[in-house]
């Protein structure tokens, strides 16, 4: 029996029973008196928080693993960050008392678990390609640099990360070797491929592949911004430059005798410049309005929490945007 297990018994039989000595939870518990004595003493030095006692339970300790796991996994291991900040974090969540919170204990924790991801990804790949079963994926290539290049291969149906791979150059050769192994490892085949318009990614996906090569979003949404963004955001500039000017005008104008207000001829032409730039103005939001509705809707990706978009939930959000328009 584990130490949180003996922890556990102790507390449930305090919550159960009240306060106690320690013959009489050690009659309760099964364990033994000096057992019972060292681990209510630790308990106490544990139960320094209000929440503390929260922890001792069964139910808390699991979801205190989670808390840890889950705060090691999503900003250490993904997002990167330091252990120093980690430690901080979990001090500053009265964390220290239940597990180790130090630095360099945290960062042992993390090891472990890329440790453990690594052979439960390997785990479900064999249960995954068990079968004679050709599997089809859609893929999607790029290259990311830290401290080298690392080639990057994605499934965006499931979001899974098939390739992490150094490599010296990004030629079509590198791609076609690391690229084959995987898919044969994997017994699967790519139905299309999305990348950015290198030309070894183009070649990787016609030759290589023998598939459909798309652009990715990103690339797609530049050449929109290209072609779009500019030319409106002249006109409401102009726009604004010549309202401005009318009205300067108008004000430098002397105003009739005895009215207060500048000529009744300037004023239209002002009023004309005004309606111009409101025109345009709405203009360029609902060009920003569509374009919004694209990055949510076409992109593989939640712009949220990052997690693969169904074809349903992209139906859906399309159907939203249209009956949008229409009213």
């Amino acid at each position: 029996m584990g130490f949180w297990e003996k922890s556990r018994r102790i507390c449930k039989c305090l919550c159960d029973h009240g306060r106690q000595g320690v013959r009489r939870i050690a009659l309760q518990t099964g364990l033994s008196k000096r057992s019972v004595h060292r681990l209510t003493q630790a308990r106490e030095r544990r139960g320094v928080h209000p929440e503390s006692w929260m922890w001792e339970t069964e139910e808390g300790r699991r979801w205190l693993t989670r808390l840890v796991i889950a705060t090691l996994s999503t900003f250490g291991l993904k997002r990167g960050v330091g252990g120093d900040t980690l430690s901080e974090f979990c001090v500053r969540l009265h964390l220290e008392t239940q597990v180790g919170c130090s630095p360099s204990a945290l960062r042992g924790v993390m090891q472990a678990l890329a440790a453990a991801l690594l052979e439960t990804a390997g785990t479900w790949e064999k249960d995954a390609c068990a079968g004679d079963e050709v599997r089809e994926i859609i893929g999607a290539v790029d290259e990311t640099f830290l401290e080298q290049m690392i080639l990057v291969f994605m499934d965006l149906r499931t979001g899974y990360l098939l390739l992490e791979e150094v490599a010296e150059d990004r030629t079509y050769a590198t791609w076609k070797a690391v690229v084959d192994a995987r898919l044969l490892a994997l017994g699967a085949s790519v139905r299309y491929l999305v990348s950015d318009r290198a030309k070894a990614l183009i070649q990787l996906a016609d030759q290589g592949l023998e598939c459909l090569s798309m652009p990715d979003f990103f690339h797609v949404r530049h050449d929109l911004v290209q072609s779009s963004s500019l030319a409106i955001a002249r006109r409401v500039r102009y726009a604004r430059q010549e309202c401005k000017h009318a009205e300067e005008v108008l004000s430098k104008q002397p105003c009739l005798e005895g009215q207060p207000q500048a000529p009744l001829a300037a004023q239209p032409q002002v009023e004309v410049r005004r309606a111009e730039v409101q025109r345009w103005e709405g203009v360029h939001r609902t060009y920003r309005h569509h374009l919004e509705v694209r990055s949510l809707t076409l992109h593989p990706f939640h712009i949220d929490d990052s997690t693969p978009q169904t074809s349903a939930q992209v139906y859906s959000q399309l159907e939203a945007d249209v009956a949008a328009i229409a009213t």
